[in-house]
C-alpha cells in the first residue's frame, strides 16, 4: 500500500524520486568520496589483518576481496571494511568518518610486527555506477567490462590511465567501483556522462542501499552489536584461525543462536525515526535502525531497517511502531520495488 495520498504532498521531491528510478532501471554515477582507502604493506601484513578481522585474508587471492568486521575482544563490532588482496600488499575500503579510530587501534596491535598502514585516499578517488545499463554504459565509454565475480578486481587501461575496476557486492543491481588517480577522476567522470549514465546524489544511493537491506556502520551497526545480530554472514569466516573477538563469535556459534537479528520491515502509516522502539503487544521487542519512503511508480512505500528478537521475526509478522504497523519483510525488498 501507498503512504502518499492524494491530499498531501509528496514528501520525494521529483528529482530524488528519478535518480532512485534511474538507479532501477538504467546507470547512476556517484562520486564515492565518503570513502577511504588504506593500503597495508610489510612482510606481516597477511598474517597480521587475518588475525585483526573477521574473514579469511590467508586465503584470500589476488584480485579478490573480502568483507569484515574489526572487533574489541568482547566481540563488539569497532568498524567494518573491505579488503583487497592486491598481491604487493593490501588494499582497505572504509568509511572516512571509520579512519581515525581505525587507524588507532592498527597502530595499538602492530608491535614487533613488519606493517605499514598508509591513508592514501588522497591518491585514489573513487566513483560507483549502479544499475542494470552500468555494464553497457562501461562498454560504451570505453571500458572493456570483464566478467568478474562480486568483490573481485582487476587493473585495466583506459585512455591512457590505469584504473582500478571492482565488481561491487550490492544485491539488487549491477554494480561496481572504479579506482583512478585524482587528476584522471573528472575526464572518466565526464565519459561516463557522455555514454549515458545520470549523476545520482547521496541521497538516491542511500536509498539503494536500504532498499537492497545493508547495514550501515555508525546507523545499523554499532559497538554494541554483535557479528551475527547483523546477519551478515559474509562477513564471517569460521575457518580463518584465531582473531580478536575469534572466542566470542565462536561461542555464539556452538551454542546456537543470538537473540536478536537485523531485519527488514514495511510500514503501514507514519513513517517511524531511527532510534524508535518496536513493540508487540505493548511489549519492546526490537529498535529502528534506518527507515525510508522508497518512491516506486505507484508510490511511496515505507520501509524500515532495524532489530527485532529472534522470536518476532518470521516474515509476515505484524508489529508497532507508535500508530504506525510493522510487517517483518524478507530483504531486499524486492516486493516492493516490482510495484
Amino acid at each position: 500500500m501507498s503512504l502518499t495520498s492524494t491530499d498531501r504532498p509528496s514528501p520525494i521531491s521529483a528529482s530524488l524520486r528519478r535518480e532512485f528510478q534511474g538507479l532501477l532501471s538504467s546507470a547512476g554515477l556517484h562520486d564515492l568520496r565518503s570513502r577511504a582507502k588504506l593500503v597495508l604493506t610489510g612482510s606481516d601484513r597477511v598474517r597480521w589483518l587475518n588475525g585483526m578481522i573477521t574473514n579469511n585474508i590467508r586465503d584470500l587471492a589476488p584480485g579478490h576481496g573480502v568483507y569484515g568486521f574489526l572487533l574489541n575482544p568482547q566481540g563488539r563490532i569497532l568498524g567494518d571494511m573491505y579488503a583487497y588482496q592486491r598481491g604487493d600488499s593490501l588494499l582497505l575500503d572504509t568509511a572516512q568518518s571509520q579512519v581515525p579510530k581505525m587507524l588507532e587501534i592498527f597502530d595499538h596491535y602492530i608491535i614487533m610486527d613488519d606493517v605499514k598502514v598508509a591513508d592514501v585516499s588522497d591518491k585514489l578517488k573513487a566513483l560507483g555506477i549502479f544499475g542494470p545499463m552500468a555494464g553497457e554504459t562501461l562498454r560504451t565509454a570505453g571500458i572493456a567490462v570483464p566478467e568478474l565475480q562480486p568483490l573481485q578486481f582487476l587493473d585495466l587501461s583506459w585512455s591512457g590511465y590505469g584504473i582500478t575496476m571492482v565488481r561491487g557486492d550490492g544485491p539488487l543491481v549491477e554494480n561496481y567501483e572504479i579506482w583512478i588517480e585524482p587528476s584522471n577522476f573528472e575526464a572518466l567522470w565526464s565519459k561516463l556522462i557522455e555514454a549515458g549514465a545520470s549523476a545520482v546524489s547521496g541521497d538516491a544511493v542511500e536509498l539503494l542501499r536500504i532498499a537492497s537491506g545493508i547495514p550501515e556502520y555508525g546507523q545499523d551497526i554499532r559497538e554494541k552489536d554483535l557479528p551475527q545480530e547483523t546477519e551478515q554472514a559474509r562477513a564471517l569466516n569460521f575457518s580463518k584461525g584465531c582473531y580478536i573477538g575469534q572466542e566470542i563469535v565462536e561461542r555464539i556459534r556452538s551454542r546456537g543462536n543470538v537473540h536478536r537479528k537485523f531485519s527488514g520491515f514495511t510500514v503501514q502509516g507514519l513513517l517511524p525515526a531511527p532510534g524508535t522502539r518496536i513493540d508487540s503487544d505493548g511489549k519492546e521487542v526490537g529498535e529502528v535502525t534506518s527507515s525510508a519512503l522508497l518512491p516506486v511508480s505507484d508510490g511511496e512505500h515505507g520501509v524500515v531497517l532495524g532489530y527485532i528478537r529472534r522470536e518476532h521475526a518470521a516474515p509476515g509478522k505484524t508489529l508497532h511502531v507508535g500508530e504506525a504497523s510493522l510487517s517483518v519483510t524478507d530483504l531486499p525488498f524486492r516486493t516492493i520495488l516490482k510495484h
